[in-house]
């Protein structure tokens, strides 16, 4: 494994909050991020299995070379560039099946205004507050009213969504359908109809995540690749470059995943 210092090109540009305890909203994860340099953040996004908002509080963004406020990134956006200085942002992670819900659309692979899905005051009262923990809890309240009186997917959908998750991507779609009940037809209709993305590619990109957080704490291919379902070394580098555009070494090193051990891991104490 790579030592703790590797992580400090990436988080020292940061200053990093996070909530003091779990969501009472299940699939919904957040982070604070202040940018800590006046240099200009170029940042290339990892793909990760969740739907992502930044809800900016500064000066916007440059997202894929179109200034933007705040933003909304479906699953997988490939070739995602954010960049900017000064910045100040709420991230938030939402599990497919509670964006689905959140968010009243699917979204795969595309980056969105957030106004464009969901009209809302919400950076400008964020902007108001002072304190991470008010934040998060004003963020969870309003995700919390969005999310229950939208139209949630259907329960074999989360079924099979929730069993990727827990086996790291490595099922097969006609198990899946065989524990929903549904014939794998039906199953791939709705899933891909709800969430935005076919099961098999769903299971990819779990999958990918676990491999490619490997990668980035120092595991050789090789390894990645026996353990993480890959039929070899040479299929991972595929996955990979299919999901980045770079190679698995180049990914391994992107300051993307250099923050997810501070902002992600687990609950911790949030500054204020």
């Amino acid at each position: 494994m790579r030592p703790a210092e590797w992580a400090r090109d990436g988080a020292a540009v940061w200053g990093i909050a996070v909530p003091s305890r779990p969501s009472r909203l299940p699939g919904v994860r957040m982070a604070g991020f202040v940018g800590d340099t006046v240099d200009l953040v170029d940042l290339t996004v990892v793909p990760y299995p969740a739907v992502t908002l930044f809800l900016n509080l500064r000066e916007r963004l440059l997202v894929n070379d179109v200034i933007r406020g705040s933003i909304v990134a479906g699953l997988a956006p490939r070739g995602m560039r954010v960049r900017g200085q000064d910045i100040e942002c709420v991230q938030i992670r939402l599990s497919p099946e509670v964006a689905h819900a959140v968010l009243g659309t699917e979204l795969s692979g595309e980056v969105v205004s957030l106004e464009d899905v969901w009209p809302t005051e919400l950076p400008g009262q964020l902007r108001e507050l002072n304190s991470w923990n008010d934040r998060f809890a004003l963020v969870e309240a309003a995700l919390g009213k969005r999310y229950e009186a939208g139209r949630l997917v259907d329960p074999e959908v989360a079924f099979a969504w929730q069993r990727m998750d827990a086996r790291r991507g490595q099922v097969r779609v006609e198990q899946l359908a065989d524990e929903t009940g549904w014939s794998r037809k039906r199953l791939w209709s709705r899933f891909r109809g709800q969430l935005g993305l076919s099961p098999k590619r769903a299971a990819q990109l779990v999958r990918f995540d676990h491999a490619v957080h490997r990668l980035a704490a120092g595991e050789s291919p090789a390894t990645v690749a026996a353990e993480s379902g890959y039929v070899d070394q040479s299929h991972l580098h595929h996955e990979v470059k299919a999901f980045t555009g770079v190679t698995p070494a180049a990914a391994a090193d992107a300051q993307w995943l250099a923050v997810d051990e501070v902002a992600w891991s687990r609950p911790r104490c949030a500054n204020g």
